[in-house]
């Protein structure tokens, strides 16, 4: 029962969890660190009357100073590809990572972070190429980029320094795509350490935010917490128009399942009349309610298991046949893929 502490931990903030200290300390210790909430955590316990014994504290406190030191090594890079991206005249819009940490977390590296994820409009991905380049990140190949403009919403620039992922839409999955026009029309302005960056507007940042998460299959709970923290921050939320923007979207149903959960499981407020407003048929609540259990999600159940993610992908999709049309697809390039590596690594 010791990883079912960190959903205590997360449902009670912003006050201590109650209770005795989890039996299981090791198991706490560890589903904090692969849920990348180790910062967090020790930062929580801080307040808490929880006293863990010297091994775990050290177990734990090397945890969340190996996370802080990735997410640092994440933020230079950030601030590097603004500097680049302002020489060109872009702004982007900032998404999820240091960006929303830093305006959510009591320390903005107490959530993990690897890579840096930008939103650009389609006209400005050229000209941002290039000054990514110019930062000695190398881009996908040509072939790959070409793929990647088609179907999928980033581009990858990757090196030394890091990871960016340029994005040109917001999101795809489920074999649909989120441009991102309308959200970048709606995006706010603001300013981060002195440089110009642009945030979506709070409504269209927490269903873009679940959106994400459902598209992964919830499988990081930070990504449930960051919702709560989101709402907490915005107490004056439009919910009205939280619903009007999911159900612009091709899928309302990832909307669901992510706000579902963050109520169920972390104690997000999210309004009853929401959740009636945006939820799928019953049959996939259902399924819901079984592949997105406390336990299931602590474990990272389905990405440690492919063939149950694929089932859990075309149970719960908005539409079965984009789906099933993208896994296909993904099939077939996967086994291209292992085919060229195969012939490459023959004698």
């Amino acid at each position: 029962m010791g990883a079912r502490a960190l959903l205590d931990v997360l449902r009670a903030w912003p006050e201590a969890p109650v209770g005795p200290v989890p039996q299981d300390v090791e198991a706490f210790v560890h589903a904090a660190a692969r849920h990348g909430l180790a910062g967090f955590v020790q930062h929580a316990l801080g307040r808490s009357g929880w006293r863990l014994e010297e091994p775990v504290r050290t177990r734990l406190r090397r945890e969340a100073l190996a996370q802080a030191a990735r997410g640092m090594r994440v933020k230079v890079l950030l601030l590097r590809s603004l500097d680049a991206l302002a020489q060109v005249g872009v702004v982007p819009v900032l998404l999820k990572g240091h960006g929303l940490a830093v305006r959510l977390y009591p320390e903005p590296l107490q959530r993990a972070t690897t890579d840096v994820d930008l939103l650009v409009a389609d006209a400005e991905v050229a000209p941002a190429s290039r000054v990514l380049e110019g930062l000695r990140l190398k881009p996908l190949a040509e072939e790959a980029a070409a793929h990647a403009r088609e179907h999928e919403h980033h581009l990858t620039f990757s090196g030394a320094a890091g990871l960016v992922e340029l994005h040109f839409r917001a999101l795809v999955g489920y074999g649909q795509a989120l441009e991102a026009d309308a959200l970048l029309a709606r995006a706010q302005e603001a300013v981060l350490e002195g440089r110009r960056v642009r945030y979506l507007r709070a409504e269209d940042e927490l269903v873009y935010l679940a959106l994400h998460a459902s598209n992964h299959l919830l499988q990081r709970l930070s990504w449930l917490f960051d919702l709560k923290l989101l709402m907490r921050a915005h107490p004056g939320l439009d919910w009205g128009r939280v619903v009007e923007v999911a159900r612009g979207t091709a899928f309302p149903h990832l909307a669901w399942y992510a706000l579902d959960a963050a109520r169920r499981l972390v104690g997000a407020p999210v309004p009853e009349e929401t959740l009636a407003a945006l939820a799928p048929p019953s049959w996939q609540r259902m399924m819901a309610a079984r592949f997105f259990t406390a336990e299931r999600l602590l474990e990272t159940e389905l990405m440690n298991h492919k063939p149950a993610w694929v089932v859990a992908k075309l149970l719960l999709a908005p539409r079965l046949l984009p789906m099933a049309r993208y896994t296909a697809r993904r099939l077939r390039e996967d086994g291209l893929a292992a085919l060229r590596a195969r012939f490459v690594s023959s004698p």
